[in-house]
């Protein structure tokens, strides 16, 4: 009996050390599990195509609407519409996307877009989008100009013109529109505006603001400038007559500050003095562009028939970069 005593003890701590064993594995599995899991997740977070990361946005006829991460390589996106595309902005994390027929578009990561055609307000073609002031602003045919704060829901303002609007800015505490027959008009609100003399009648295509200065750009190389969106001075140009599409203003990578347009022809003009004074740049490109962006020491040019050029800050040629698409290429937009 004493020999069957002893030996269950035995077996007892036997039984003890295995049960301790097992629990100690079982939390290890469990904590390595966690560890992995998060470890994914953090990966996820980091590798998604979000706004968080830097991103190259193009759009243009027929619906289309490409993305990159460095201006090279391309990637197409489903808009979910047929109709042209003109614009974009991007403001409170989100993006908005314009086109004809009243057209928006909304994403917040680039990639998936929702179609907030519906609550636009507008059958109108929609040209050219804007931020500011925590608004979006959109501009469009015969005056039209609608306003949200979440690219959901839009209201119509009143311009005060009939005039087509191409495109719109905010700077200095001012809202800027231009467009047809020399059109500039100017607004503290954003609903009520009033009519600017701008000494002209050609098209205007584009509106750049930046360096407390507006650059009104348009056809026969017509650039006026502002500093209060009010009096406009014509300060190019003499040895030009291309027409001028589009434009941006930024900071180079060597800290430069400079406004620069684009056109017709591969045309390039830029200045460094607040519109001053404008010089030609030749970027070897010979098709017209009609959008350009600037990001992480990077200018992108797209335009007609899927044209998309890069060249480096302090580069003069441009190299011609593979759309997949034969559509024009109105805009592009960099988010960083």
């Amino acid at each position: 009996m004493v020999l069957i005593v002893n030996l269950g003890e035995k077996m007892k701590k036997i039984l003890h050390v295995i049960l301790i064993s097992l629990f100690i594995l079982t939390v290890n599995s469990c904590a390595k599990k966690s560890s992995d899991d998060s470890k994914t997740n953090t990966d996820n977070t980091t590798t998604d195509n979000t706004t968080s990361s830097a991103l190259f946005i193009a759009v243009g006829g027929s619906g289309t609407l490409l993305t990159s991460p460095d201006g090279t390589t391309w990637t197409a996106q489903t808009s979910g519409t047929s109709n042209d595309l003109r614009s974009v902005a991007y403001g409170n994390s989100i993006l908005v996307v314009v086109g004809f027929s009243g057209t928006v578009l909304r994403s917040t990561d680039g990639t998936t877009w929702n179609d907030a055609t519906a609550l636009s307000t507008t059958t109108d073609n929609l040209t050219n989008v804007t931020y500011g002031n925590n608004t979006f602003m959109a501009v469009g045919g015969s005056g039209t100009i609608i306003t949200s704060s979440n690219g959901i829901n839009w209201t119509s303002k009143t311009s005060g013109t009939s005039e087509n609007l191409w495109d719109v800015a905010y700077g200095n505490s001012t809202w800027v529109a231009n467009g047809d027959n020399g059109t500039i008009i100017s607004s503290s609100d954003g609903t009520s505006w009033d009519n600017r003399t701008s000494g002209t009648t050609v098209e205007f295509n584009e509106l750049i603001y930046g360096n407390s200065t507006f650059a009104a750009i348009g056809d026969n190389a017509t650039i006026l400038t502002s500093s209060d969106g009010t009096t406009w001075t014509n300060s190019c140009c003499n040895d030009i007559t291309n027409n001028l599409y589009g434009g941006y203003y930024s900071v180079t990578a060597s800290g430069s500050k400079v406004h620069v347009t684009v056109g017709q022809s591969g045309k390039i003009v830029w200045s460094s003095n607040n519109g001053s004074s404008w010089n030609t740049w030749d970027a070897s490109i010979t098709t017209n562009i009609l959008g350009i962006a600037h990001g992480a020491g990077t200018q992108v040019f797209v335009g007609s028939s899927g044209t998309i050029y890069t060249a480096a800050d302090g580069v003069d040629d441009a190299t011609a970069r593979t759309s997949g698409t034969t559509n024009y290429l109105r805009r592009v937009f960099y988010i960083e």
